[in-house]
């Protein structure tokens, strides 16, 4: 007894500890479950047999092994490969100039005309362009006074025109503010466009004029309209190439559309916010309609004012007829001078139907013998024709009827 007794006390103050135990075999991580404290039956009976070692979940496994490696950075994203820069074409130096005039649209406008021609190295681009401009404050920008600086210096040797959207408000002629649109005021309106394109004429000036799109809002729009036509009206009168481009602009409901077809077929945005100014697809658009038009004064190499005329060297040629444009455009015909009054008595028949004309007394109608007897040359012949100056020939009974 007394040796049982000595055992449970020298086992009630051994306590042995264990740690874990950590192996690597061929690359897996292996950890020993931790041992419990060995007590005083384990001492008497003996000890149970210790737990086989635990391997580690594939996942926890992962984690560990990649918190031990160093991590490493990620390489950038790819960038997205962009379309390789059109050449710089270097112009020729007797390139043709055209030149762009208006207010800010012009601005716009030029600037598709460089993309459009950017590799045509036979026609040079120039921006004349004066935003807020018109040709209803001339104290502000006097485009009269500018085209004709412009022709003297020979700066360039096609104009394309666009130019409007600033002239909703008074006009000042002979010391009179006149108010928009009325009629004393289209009056002098057109009378500044006519000005205009009377020096670009007398300079032989090529002129494409371009007409104004519809505006997003409907009372400045009609507006707009009005003045379009003005100078439609104008531009044709001064011998200028009219494009009118209002429905090239507009919606399947005939308005103001800020979104349509581009150059491609392609929806695309046309208008800037403020719905008055073209967007980028807007705009080319609107040089592309360009483009067809200087097709009459332009192919490629220089610029001439020259149209050939499909009936020169025939009969036709002598004719009144409207003056060839192309194009399908007409202008405005001056031929007042050449309209005879209804009222007005006709010549003598026998000038109107006679090749020649017959020794008539002035006074005298023609006679019933004289009807039935025509003369030689007279429409009533009929292939038998009688000469007055041979008696002989003149029938019996010509008076009997």
């Amino acid at each position: 007894m007394l040796r049982f007794a000595i055992a449970i006390v020298i086992g009630l103050f051994v306590f042995v500890d264990v740690a874990p135990v950590f192996a690597q075999e061929s690359g897996t991580m292996i950890v020993a479950q931790q041992q419990k404290r060995r007590t005083l039956f384990d001492l008497l009976f003996g000890e149970e047999p210790a737990p086989q070692p635990v391997e580690q979940a594939p996942q926890r496994q992962q984690q560990q092994q990649q918190q031990q490696q160093p991590r490493q950075q990620s390489a950038p994203a790819p960038t997205p490969s962009l379309p390789p820069p059109k050449p710089e074409v270097e112009k020729a130096e007797n390139a043709t100039r055209l030149a762009v005039f208006g207010d800010s649209l012009a601005i716009d406008l030029s600037r598709a005309l460089e993309r459009f021609y950017a590799e045509d190295p036979n026609l040079v681009v120039i921006d004349q362009g004066v935003s807020s401009s018109g040709f209803v404050r001339d104290d502000f920008f006097d485009w009269n006074a500018a085209i004709e600086e412009a022709i003297a210096e020979d700066s360039f040797d096609v104009a394309v025109v666009i130019i409007g959207i600033n002239d909703r408000q008074e006009i000042r002629s002979n010391g009179r503010a006149l108010e928009p649109l009325t009629t004393e005021w289209n009056a002098a309106y057109q009378a500044r466009i006519a000005s205009f394109l009377n020096k670009l004429r007398a300079a032989r000036k090529p002129v494409i004029w371009v007409g104004l799109p519809p505006m997003s809002k409907s009372d400045y729009s009609a507006a707009i309209s009005q003045i379009a036509n003005l100078q439609k009206m104008a531009s044709f009168a001064g011998g200028a190439e009219y494009v009118d481009i209002y429905e090239r602009f507009v919606g399947e409901d005939g308005q103001y559309a800020s979104h349509g077809p581009d150059v491609n077929g392609q929806n695309a945005r046309m208008r800037k916010d403020d719905g008055i100014h073209f967007a980028t697809a807007g705009a080319d658009k609107l040089a592309f309609y360009i483009s067809q038009s200087m097709r009459t004064f332009y192919r490629g190499g220089a610029v001439t004012i020259a149209v050939a005329d499909p009936l020169a060297g025939t009969d036709a040629a002598s004719m009144l007829r409207p003056p060839y444009q192309g194009l399908g455009q007409t202008r405005l015909l001056e031929v007042a001078g050449a309209v005879i009054p209804i009222s007005r008595a006709p010549a003598r028949a026998g000038d109107l139907v006679s090749a020649a004309a017959l020794p008539q007394p002035e006074t005298a109608p023609f006679s019933l013998e004289q009807l039935v007897t025509a003369p030689v040359g007279r429409a009533d012949a009929f292939g038998v024709g009688i000469d007055p100056a041979n008696d002989d020939a003149r029938p019996s009974n010509a008076g009997a009827l």
